[in-house]
């Protein structure tokens, strides 16, 4: 089966594959080829130039850096990205607390932070989890007191991912104890040189440090640092997560080291044979091909119902599925790299293969993906609520 696109899209995707190939320094191109981790300023510089070209916002109303662009094409040039192994922008900028600040921010918050997060001259973190409120979100206990002009802020939240870098976060805290939780929740915005406020960080199975713990205490923060009205933050959050969701499913990518791993597999054989002469193994890819084609025409099928700006219900089918495959795919890659997958991230060098090296590092690194962003437990909920119109 292919995709038929207008001769209009046609041009689009051309030209955004054409910019992607061509303008984005190559080392970052290749280190993201390579999966490996992106250095802080290899994320910046690589935002920087797509927004120096209008090309890092497209979701934000255009007076602040989006484009007019239909969906279809938003669907192309993120695709297109990550074809190219382009980084998708930083999603706590691009993807989170902008197009919050720009749909509930003042005017004064508009101006002072939005310029600024589109180019990553802020590097925002997300200040949402609590040891006791992944999930149950709406559980959180990080209070913000009102104090004249300013909140005073304590609590913890955890799970932040890339907090080591941030400058900023978006926090939610509870500033009405004495009404139903979700009602009681207010977005505030928190500088991370204030005092009070330590980032401590956590190992990850993979042994890299991507995510931290943030404590405040007694943290001052300036009223005029709340988005939109208190006690209003739930409204917020859920349309920052909705947002999030739309383009969670990775198909470019995940079709990007699928296919990598199908030629990588071509040699991986006793004395450098194919592996695909293994029909189980063909079968494996045959499998996971067709679920990736199937996901990526439910994309399109998302992508043309959710003209309306607001996302479709089926981006939990997205998020569910993509997360799956994503995992599916980081495992193939070990089975594929076998014994020699034992040498990950050999620092002082070996004659195994760069991509075999990795293998177990990504592996271990993808079991997140069906817990962020909404977990995958959650998304079945929402699909049998939201489409299969089941209730409990």
């Amino acid at each position: 089966m292919h995709l038929q696109l207008s001769a209009e899209d046609v041009a689009f995707r051309e030209e955004m594959r054409t910019f992607f190939t061509t303008k984005v320094p190559q080392h970052i191109r290749d280190t993201v080829a390579a999966r490996r981790e992106l250095s802080k300023e290899q994320i910046v510089e690589s935002q920087q130039v797509l927004n120096a070209h209008g090309l890092a916002v497209p979701n934000w109303p255009v007076e602040w850096g989006g484009k007019d662009w239909t969906p279809l094409q938003r669907h192309i040039w993120h695709e297109e990205m990550q074809m190219a192994n382009v980084p998708i922008p930083l999603a706590f900028n691009a993807s989170m607390v902008g197009p919050v600040i720009a749909a509930f921010g003042s005017d004064e918050i508009k101006e002072r932070f939005l310029t600024k997060t589109a180019n990553l001259d802020i590097w925002w973190s997300q200040g949402f989890s609590e040891p006791d409120a992944g999930s149950d979100l709406a559980s959180l206990r990080t209070t913000a007191v009102k104090e004249g002009d300013e909140y005073v802020v304590n609590g913890q939240k955890t799970w932040t991912t890339l907090g080591q870098y941030g400058d900023w976060i978006f926090t939610l805290v509870r500033t009405d104890p004495d009404v139903k939780k979700q009602a009681g929740i207010s977005f505030l915005l928190i500088d991370m040189t204030t005092p009070g406020l330590t980032v401590r960080p956590i190992e990850l199975i993979d042994g890299s440090v991507e995510v931290n713990e943030v404590f405040f205490d007694n943290v001052r923060v300036p009223a005029a640092n709340l988005v939109g009205e208190e006690n209003k933050g739930w409204d917020y959050a859920k349309f920052l997560l909705g947002n999030e969701r739309v383009g969670v499913a990775p198909v470019g990518s995940t079709k990007r080291v699928l296919a990598t791993a199908k030629e990588n597999a071509k040699t991986a054989g006793p004395g450098g044979s194919s592996l695909l002469d293994d029909p189980l193994v063909a079968a494996q890819f045959a499998d996971l091909e067709n679920e990736l084609l199937a996901l990526e025409l439910t994309a399109l099928r998302v992508v043309a119902n959710s003209t309306d700006g607001k996302p479709h219900p089926a981006s939990s089918v997205l998020k569910l599925r993509g997360t799956e495959l994503q995992q599916a795919v980081t495992e193939l890659v070990v089975d594929i790299a076998g014994p020699e997958a034992l040498a990950a991230g050999d620092p002082h060098g070996s004659d195994v293969p760069d991509w075999a090296q990795v293998a177990v590092p990504n592996f271990l690194n993808y079991r997140k993906a069906s817990i962020y962003g909404g977990s995958n437990e959650v998304q079945r909920t929402i699909i049998a609520g939201t489409i299969l119109g089941l209730r409990a």
